[in-house]
């Protein structure tokens, strides 16, 4: 599989709080890649430099093999890179064929769509494709996506990404809040996204979902990548000792203990109280 989306070297800072420290990564057309870590590890600062929502201090982030410094979100979704975060961003008062096209809705052609007419027959029939290819157990395109279940809210917005995304699809913690069925149904989905072509990008805590569903996993801790490893063959003990820095994920023994100097701008033996809330 060829590197879709890469990161090289990595760094970025808040103030005198360092939270990714030349960072690597890498996701593969038709894979799904999981990124993990502890609190603090910097996995939400790292996925947004690569949706384009913040700014890398240092180091180069490649699409495709070729540089690219993605100014706003806005440009990552023209590159072809789709996020879903948490909170969906879905417009409850609308449906699920509605929401797809939020923000990018169609005109009818001729006169009328000169005159702002929106093309909602085409927009749903797009949709109904776009849902029906995806498995999807939502029904009624036209409902109120406030009154869905969670898994099925969190399906509209994996399957709103997927018909826009050309080469990119980030999800951050799609089974958040899902109960073991709607779980189940997410997970399906994440690997039915995968299969389209698309790399996948999955941000997860639960470490049986991720080795359920991943090709690969990648581990952040402390701002570094100290491990990636394909999730077959992979135990969790394995993945939580690499967050931990417990085990040495590659040779699966116990890891020397680091020497480092304090983190920049701290005081020896201290931790600014900052960095646990900006080190994500």
């Amino acid at each position: 599989m060829s590197a879709v989306l890469e990161a090289r070297g990595v760094v970025k800072s808040f103030g005198h709080v360092q939270v990714l420290r030349e960072v690597d990564f890498v996701a593969h057309a038709g894979e799904v890649t999981a990124l993990i870590g502890d609190n603090g590890a910097g996995k939400s600062t790292l996925i947004k430099i690569l949706s384009g929502a913040l700014q890398r201090d240092a180091g180069e982030v490649l699409l495709d093999g070729e540089p690219v410094r993605m100014t706003s979100p806005t440009h990552a979704r023209e590159l072809g890179i789709e996020t879903v975060y948490q909170d969906l961003a879905l417009a409850p008062e609308l449906g699920p064929a509605e929401n797809a096209f939020a923000g990018r809705e169609l005109l009818r052609p001729g006169l009328l769509g000169r005159l702002g007419l929106l093309d909602k027959r085409t927009m749903r029939a797009r949709a109904a494709e776009a849902f029906t290819s995806m498995g999807t157990d939502v029904k009624d395109l036209d409902a109120p996506v406030g009154a869905l279940s969670g898994g099925q809210r969190q399906s509209v917005a994996i399957c709103r990404a997927v018909m826009w995304a050309r080469r990119v699809v980030i999800m951050d913690e799609p089974t958040a809040a899902l109960g073991v069925r709607q779980t189940g149904r997410v997970l399906d989905l994440v690997r039915r996204v995968a299969g389209t072509g698309v790399a996948v990008v999955l941000i997860s805590h639960n470490m049986p979902e991720v080795l359920q569903v991943a090709d690969r996993v990648q581990v952040l801790r402390l701002g570094r990548r100290v491990a990636d490893l394909p999730a077959r063959g992979a135990t969790v003990e394995q993945l939580v000792g690499a967050m931990t820095g417990a085990l040495d994920a590659q040779a699966g023994r116990p890891a020397p203990t680091p020497v480092a100097g304090p983190v920049p701008g701290s005081v020896a033996g201290s931790v600014p109280s900052s960095s646990a809330e900006v080190a994500r």
